[in-house]
C-alpha cells in the first residue's frame, strides 16, 4: 500500500460506540466540541486504550461536525477535490485527475445525512424542495450536493478543498508550472499594471495563479476582491474581499457580483479583481477598468485564449450588451489574456496574449507559446508569438528575452490575426 492509500484508510471505529457517543452528545444542550466528545467516549465505558480512543474522537467528531467518513482525506495537502458519486464511490483529486478514493458509506441514508448537515451548516437548505445547493463552510470547503431524483444515481457530493497556503510565482516556477522566462514576463505586468484575464479549464489552476499575481502588488495598493465563493488567498497585505450572497428561502435578501463591483468601486481600490466572470457582472468589471482602475482583472473560462472574445460576448449578452458595445468596452479595458492549461496531469501556463481591436471587434494574438515536451516530461517549452514584440516593448523588456524559431508546440491551432496558439 502506498502513502497516499495509508492515508485514505479510515481507522475502524465500532458502528454501536459512535452511534452510543453521538446520542450522548446530541442529548446535551450546545456546540459539539473535541471535549465533550472525548467525555462521551470515556463515559461509554469501552476500554479502548489511548491508540483506540483517538481513534473513535477523531471519527466521531468527524461524524457530527466534520466531513464524516471523507474527514480522513482532507489530510492529505494533495488533494484538492472529493466526489461522492455513491456509497461505494468515492473519487478524489490530487492535481493529476480523478482517483479511487479507499472510502465508503454504509449506506445512501448516510450519504444523504451528510449532504444535508453539510449544506445546513453552510446556512442553506437540501430537500426535495431545493435539491441542488452550493454552500462555503468555515472550514475551508466548497460543497455541492444534489440530491434525486435530479440525480439519477443518488445524493452527489463534490467538495473544493481551499488550501491555507497560497503559493508565491517562485514557487510555481520550482513546481514546474512556469518556466523562468514567464515568471519574469508576468511579473513585469503585473508592475505594469496591465489588465488581464486569466482563462482556462475548471480545475486549471486560473485562481491559484491569480492569488500569486496578486501577491506581486505593491503592498501600498489597496486591493479588492469580489467573488461568489472566497477562494483568494493573496499574499498581501491589505487585500478585502466582498462575497456574494444568495437569496434566502423567500427569494430575497440575495447581492450578485455585478452589485458587489459597484459597491467596491466606492472603497479606493487600488486594484480590482473579479474572482471569475460568470454573468452579467462582466459589464461591470469592464466599466471599471475603462475609469482609471488599471491593473485590475479576474479569471474567466475558456477552452483557449483565442475563445475568450467569444466568451466575453456571451457574458455581455447577459447584461444586455449588444457584442459591439462588448468589443468597445473590452478593447480599452483589457491589456492581455493568460491562458492557463491542463495536460496529462500537469497544470501550466500555455499562453499569454494581447488583446487587440480590429473591424470585426476583438481578438487575442499570441505573444508568448508555451507547450510541454513531447514525451510530457521535462521542462516546458517556451516560444515567441507574434505579439510578442509589441508586448516586449510596453513592459520594456528585451525581445530576445522569448526565444524564435524552434520546433512547433505541440496542440497549436491557428488563431484570427496570428500563426497558432497553445491550445
Amino acid at each position: 500500500m502506498n502513502r497516499h492509500a495509508a492515508r485514505e484508510a479510515p481507522v475502524p471505529v465500532d458502528p454501536m460506540l459512535i452511534e452510543t457517543v453521538r446520542q450522548s452528545v446530541l442529548a446535551q444542550s450546545g456546540p459539539v466540541t473535541d471535549l465533550r466528545v472525548a467525555a462521551a467516549v470515556r463515559d461509554s465505558g469501552r476500554l479502548l486504550g489511548a491508540a483506540g480512543s483517538l481513534a473513535a474522537m477523531d471519527r466521531i467528531s468527524a461524524e457530527l461536525n466534520g466531513l464524516g467518513p471523507l474527514q480522513n482525506l482532507v489530510r492529505d495537502p494533495d488533494i484538492t477535490d472529493i466526489f461522492v458519486n455513491a456509497p461505494d464511490e468515492v473519487w478524489l483529486d490530487r492535481g493529476s485527475g480523478p482517483e479511487r478514493a479507499n472510502v465508503a458509506f454504509e449506506n445512501e441514508a448516510s450519504l444523504r445525512a451528510l449532504a444535508i448537515r453539510l449544506i445546513a451548516s453552510g446556512g442553506r437548505r437540501l430537500d426535495d424542495g431545493s435539491p441542488c445547493v452550493d454552500v462555503k463552510l468555515d472550514a475551508g470547503y466548497r460543497v455541492h450536493a444534489v440530491l434525486p431524483p435530479i440525480s439519477a444515481t443518488g445524493t452527489l457530493i463534490s467538495i473544493r478543498i481551499k488550501r491555507q497556503e497560497a503559493f508565491s510565482l517562485a514557487e510555481l516556477q520550482e513546481s514546474g508550472c512556469i518556466p523562468a522566462v514567464m515568471a519574469t514576463i508576468l511579473a513585469t505586468m503585473v508592475a505594469a499594471r496591465l489588465s488581464f484575464l486569466i482563462s482556462g479549464a475548471t480545475g486549471a489552476g486560473k485562481t491559484t495563479l491569480l492569488s500569486s499575481l496578486l501577491g506581486l502588488c505593491d503592498p501600498a495598493e489597496r486591493l479588492v476582491l469580489i467573488e461568489d465563493a472566497a477562494e483568494l488567498d493573496p499574499d498581501h497585505p491589505h487585500a478585502v474581499t466582498l462575497e456574494a450572497r444568495h437569496a434566502n428561502t423567500e427569494g430575497t435578501g440575495g447581492i450578485d457580483l455585478a452589485e458587489l463591483v459597484r459597491q467596491a468601486l466606492r472603497m479606493n481600490p487600488g486594484r480590482l479583481i473579479v474572482g471569475e466572470c460568470r454573468g452579467a457582472e462582466v459589464r461591470e468589471l469592464l466599466m471599471a477598468l475603462n475609469t482609471g482602475h488599471s491593473g485590475g482583472g479576474g479569471t474567466i473560462h475558456a477552452n483557449s485564449a483565442a475563445d475568450v472574445p467569444a466568451r466575453l460576448a456571451a457574458l455581455g449578452a447577459l447584461a444586455g450588451l449588444s457584442n459591439h458595445a462588448v468589443a468597445l468596452q473590452a478593447s480599452s479595458a483589457l491589456d492581455a489574456v493568460i491562458h492557463v492549461d491542463r495536460r496529462a496531469g500537469r497544470r501550466f501556463i500555455a499562453q499569454i496574449g494581447l488583446v487587440r481591436a480590429d473591424d470585426d471587434g476583438i481578438r487575442v494574438v499570441p505573444a508568448v507559446l508555451v507547450g510541454p515536451p513531447p514525451d510530457e516530461k521535462g521542462p516546458l517549452r517556451v516560444g515567441r508569438g507574434p505579439g510578442w514584440e509589441d508586448l516586449a516593448a510596453r513592459l520594456g523588456l528585451d525581445a530576445g528575452l522569448v526565444p524564435s524559431g524552434g520546433a512547433p508546440l505541440r496542440g497549436t491551432t491557428s488563431v484570427p490575426g496570428g500563426p497558432a496558439e497553445a491550445a
